[in-house]
């Protein structure tokens, strides 16, 4: 059991330590310099020894004094930290989606305001996931690309899309045909490693290309990676289309061929069956599926 003096009386004292003034302090509690007085002569009391020694024209703390305030006011400074977090806090649900950057920043992320605009009452966070990482079970739910098998979870289909080589626009120009990319350096991202083969595959390019570090090009951490670098102008990436339509509305991506090849893989929304009645999911998921039926 704590055993400690009235807060009143502490409060009292560390606010006429840093003020250097009974007054002062009793402007800041809102209270007469009196009752300041009062507070702090009670808390000596209390204590058994003095914290201020009073002058004439000033108010001095004694050795004890200057001992006490800063621990006091670093106690009280942290109180009101505390209390502005927690006022700051959302009364309404939170709902927590792990997924990739990519599908984020490209997808999600742009309709996400509808879903505000329809229930502000919860608040969503998206928290860094994909298909190189693994689940979490502080997500509530996650919407990640694969293969539909995550065991322990509950994988819903959402939606697919097509893989379609994307350059830089004067790169674009220099590929004519898909046996042109025997002199491009291609973007690969590392996890998906077979999106390169099948799209070559179905060009009719018997041997992927080797231009670059390595016989397969340069590899990188995720789509994002790989459609950053071919806005550089470093290489030719193989993404989505889901991920490439703005940049190559907006002309810093051009498609120099056909075919668009159909993913292996789809995005799922994958969750733990009891999260079924989290605040909140119900209306995520619907609002995800709505979503989806206009990418049909």
């Amino acid at each position: 059991m704590r055993r400690l003096p009235s807060l009143n009386g502490l409060r009292a004292f560390e606010a006429a330590a840093r003020h250097g003034s009974f007054t002062a302090a009793a402007a800041e509690l809102h209270v007469s310099q009196a009752a300041v007085s009062r507070m702090v002569k009670l808390l000596e009391e209390r204590l058994g020894f003095a914290l201020f020694d009073r002058r004439a024209n000033a108010l001095l703390l004694t050795e004890r004094g200057r001992a006490l305030q800063p621990a006091l006011t670093e106690a009280f400074d942290g109180i009101a930290r505390r209390l502005e977090q927690v006022s700051a806090m959302r009364a309404g649900p939170v709902l927590t989606v792990g997924m990739g950057a990519t599908v984020a920043v490209r997808w999600l992320i742009p309709r996400l305001s509808s879903f505000h605009l329809a229930h502000p009452e919860i608040e969503v966070r998206i928290a860094t996931g994909g298909a190189g990482a693994p689940m979490n079970d502080d997500w509530t739910c996650a919407v990640l690309l694969g293969d539909g098998q995550w065991p322990g979870y509950e994988a819903e289909r959402l939606f697919s899309s097509s893989l379609q080589p994307v350059c830089a626009p004067r790169l674009a120009a220099e590929l004519r045909e898909a046996a042109d990319l025997g002199g491009a350096t291609l973007l690969h991202v590392s996890h998906w490693a077979e999106d390169w083969p099948r799209w070559l595959a179905a060009a009719g390019v018997a041997e992927a290309p080797s231009r670059g570090p390595s016989p397969k090009g340069l590899s990188f951490g995720s789509y994002a990676m790989t459609l950053q670098a071919a806005i550089d102008g470093v290489g030719v990436a193989l993404a989505p289309q889901l991920y490439s339509l703005d940049d190559i509305a907006a002309g810093r991506l051009a498609a120099p061929f056909e075919p668009a090849v159909p993913m292996v893989h789809s995005w799922y929304l994958v969750h733990r069956a009891s999260r079924r009645e989290d605040a909140g999911f119900g209306a995520f998921r619907d609002w995800l599926y709505a979503l989806c039926a206009e990418m049909e």
